[in-house]
């Protein structure tokens, strides 16, 4: 199923390739020597020219371009079909397996009842109190993960101030985007670390629940570990598509953290490219090294638990007892498994199935880089499952319990995360506005491109002695001067032109209209598209009627004696 979302994703990031060097935008950007912009850092930061960003303009036109839209529409249809398809085969696998009418606690109460006529049943409880220490519980991680979020954030203004200062030049007039680089491998490092307390935390707030039976348990806990590694994963993520550069003021009036240190700005040539660099490395970095780690774990485990039994195995066993204690030790020196091995690989694959829906927008190549990567995996998966581990114990099931929802609700959250991308991340709505209201095609010129002086009317003026006084900057390359140029639509006394209130009222209106037709057609696919085959319900007839007409027989035995 990756496969089609993998190939739309190459279309998107090829059409952005095949207009790398002629969009009108990269062009002007690359064109723009003499548009100054003004300093990044408050001190001893120059001047720059708008056209040190050329390279990164055309890179982002790789993936922020008009193809993006129909992309994140497609994605939309292309998760409702998976999971329409995933029920589908769900119905058949139950079908076949003749699992359709299990009950866990009527297979349960019959066990016990085998076991005891007398026993006592294990009856559904309720406490207020537990519910309210549970809700409490989880409302503070969740505070607290976005706690740390915050800390990166703080981070990556810190990072952005000693870049600007360091000796090398390279890494000065590439601040921002180590910056961000950096940020994206300490945000993935907090996932490792909080991966491993958002366990243990789940693990008590589930057993606080105190669940009936195992299934309750089992949902109780994969709905916590799930809103916590999202939360861990994701919260930064937010924080940089919809926040960063919008929230930071703007030159001579900066909104500073503790007073001292002005908050990030979006990178030089976009805000989406701050997303692209944070979705490319954490996915990446995500994907390479725990593959590496899920599998390294289970064989050196082995090989030590092989190397070990080596020393202490007696050699004075014979014949056929030698044959069978080798077996034996052979079983014993694979990995033990626990009651939740299985849980970690759902774990997995939904965070990866969030990573390939969410946020997609800003990164078409995600699904491709998934396909990559369960290629892989698969193969590492059956090498530690058949050779290293120990055989998980099979226990009936005839879904796959809340994860079916929580792939559901990512899917609902994907439509809305997307429209939002397209329409506050990227630049695709000020560049539609402005082609039709502002450029010159709406002016009524012809053989002109629309896009002709998008750059000149994104950027406003500001006066430079309007800094504030913890402004110094370096004068050295450009002296005497009086105006510099950033990343707004204000007007000359800083308050919002009207182009700003055009922009802010269609970003809403594309909100709306994208997220009510891609919902619309995620329900139209998944009507389209029948949960259950109908091999099935004409199977589940039969085997319906099959039972009634036996259950009648018995009764008229019944009534006959």
């Amino acid at each position: 199923m990756l496969c089609p979302a993998a190939l739309a994703g190459l279309v998107a990031f090829f059409y952005g390739f095949v207009h790398f060097n002629c969009s009108k935008i990269s062009q002007e950007i690359c064109a723009a020597n003499t548009t100054l912009m003004c300093p990044l850092c408050d001190q001893k930061c120059p001047y720059w020219p708008l056209s040190d960003t050329c390279t990164y303009a055309k890179i982002t036109h790789l993936f922020d371009n008009e193809a993006t839209v129909f992309f994140a529409i497609f994605m939309a249809v292309w998760a409702t079909v998976f999971l329409e398809l995933w029920k589908r085969q769900r119905a058949r696998d139950v079908s076949d397996w003749n699992m359709y009418n299990w009950d866990e606690d009527e297979e349960e109460l019959a066990l016990e009842i085998i076991i005891d006529d007398d026993c006592n049943i294990k009856e559904h409880e309720h406490s207020y109190l537990r519910s309210t220490a549970v809700l409490l519980g989880v409302a503070a991680t969740i505070a607290i993960l976005i706690g740390i979020a915050q800390a990166l954030v703080v981070y990556r203004v810190l990072a952005t101030v000693f870049f600007m200062r360091s000796s090398w030049p390279f890494l000065s007039e590439h601040a921002n985007t180590a910056a961000v680089m950096s940020g994206a491998v300490l945000h993935y490092l907090t996932i490792v670390i909080m991966t491993k307390v958002n366990r243990v935390i789940a693990t008590y707030l589930c057993n606080l629940e105190k669940p009936r039976n195992f299934t309750e348990r089992e949902n109780s806990f994969t709905s916590k570990v799930f809103t916590f590694q999202f939360v861990t994963h994701f919260s930064s993520l937010f924080y940089v598509a919809f926040f960063l550069g919008r929230i930071n003021g703007y030159p001579g009036n900066y909104i500073r953290i503790a007073g001292e240190w002005r908050l990030e700005e979006c990178h030089p040539s976009g805000c989406i490219t701050d997303l692209f660099i944070q979705m490319c490395i954490i996915m990446i970095l995500k994907q390479t090294l725990s593959n590496c780690m899920e599998f390294l774990s289970p064989f050196l485990k082995y090989k030590y638990r092989t190397l070990k039994d080596k020393r202490s195995r007696v050699h004075s066993e014979k014949g056929s007892e030698r044959h069978t204690t080798e077996t034996w030790r052979q079983n014993y020196r694979l990995v033990d498994v626990h009651i939740f091995s299985l849980f970690d690989e759902f774990l997995e694959m939904v965070i990866q199935y969030s990573f390939t829906t969410i946020f997609v927008a800003a990164f078409p190549l995600a699904p491709l880089l998934a396909l990559i990567n369960n290629v892989l995996e698969l193969r590492l998966d059956a090498i530690k499952m058949t050779r290293l581990q120990r055989r998980m114990v099979p226990r009936k099931a005839n879904d796959i319990g809340i994860w079916l929802q929580v792939l559901e609700a990512v899917g609902v959250l994907a439509v809305i995360t997307n429209g939002l991308v397209i329409a506050i991340t990227s630049e695709f709505i000020p560049r539609l506005i402005y082609r039709y209201a502002y450029g010159p095609c709406a002016q009524g010129k012809e053989d002109i491109d629309c896009l002709t002086g998008y750059i000149n009317q994104s950027l406003s003026t500001f006066h430079t002695q309007d800094f504030d006084k913890r402004t110094v900057v370096e004068e050295s390359l450009y002296p005497n001067t009086t105006e510099c140029r950033y990343r707004d639509y204000r007007n000359d006394d800083y308050s919002f032109s009207v182009q700003f209130w055009h922009i802010f009222a269609a970003r809403l209106g594309f909100v709306i209209v994208f997220e009510h037709v891609a919902v619309c057609i995620k329900f139209i696919a998944a009507w389209f598209v029948p949960d259950v085959p109908q091999v099935v319900q004409n199977e589940t007839l039969e085997n319906k009627k099959a039972y009634l007409q036996e259950l009648l027989v018995l009764i008229e035995r019944s009534t006959e004696v």
